[in-house]
């Protein structure tokens, strides 16, 4: 079977996959977070979990959430389950 070339001038501009850009939802209170989803393959740290006060191990997919407002600098990781109940209990664990 022959083989195709690619055709030429054609620009492929890498796209991003799922919310590497990250997405918006309401957070912990009333304000607006910017959201991220950490696959488990790209989890190379242990976090602690502000949900639960448990920790994130190493391998673990979850979530990544800044106050939108805020910036990067105050991301917070969070397992996804935490995250998704975060309205109908409060935050364990607070930070400076």
């Amino acid at each position: 079977m022959p083989r195709r070339r690619p055709r030429s001038g054609r620009s492929a501009a890498p796209r991003p996959m799922g919310d590497v850009y990250g997405r918006t939802e309401d957070g912990p209170g009333e304000e607006t977070y910017v959201v991220r989803t950490v696959p488990g393959a790209r989890a190379v740290k242990t976090y602690r979990c502000p949900g639960c006060d448990h920790e994130i191990a190493v391998g673990v997919a979850h979530i990544v959430a800044w106050a939108a407002e805020g910036g990067e600098d105050d991301r917070r990781h969070w397992h996804q389950g935490c995250w998704n109940g975060r309205r109908t209990r409060g935050i364990t664990r607070r930070w400076s």
